[in-house]
């Protein structure tokens, strides 16, 4: 079973620096057939596979792939939502 959502870690060539985003699991799959997860902004989309291997796609023009992206699952409730229950 695939987590609701993910923490994507971006980290640059040096590994020194790294930027973190929140993903959701979203109805569609990817080309090798594991689940897509966006942001909210619908600018950032993965294909997570079951072994938290990320593929970032392209969700417009201009855009460069990323060398370095660290898939880590959330719990499917968030503890500081006080109204977060399981999906």
């Amino acid at each position: 079973m695939n987590p609701l959502r993910y923490e994507l870690v971006f980290s640059d060539s040096t590994g020194s620096a790294e930027d973190v985003v929140i993903v959701e699991r979203t109805p569609f799959t990817g080309s090798g057939g594991h689940p897509v997860y966006s942001d909210a902004t619908g600018i950032i989309r993965a294909e997570i596979s079951d072994r938290d291997e990320v593929r970032i796609l392209a969700s417009g023009g201009h855009q460069q792939p990323t060398q370095s992206v660290l898939a880590r699952p959330l719990p499917d409730t968030d503890p500081k939502d006080p109204a977060g229950s399981p999906a």
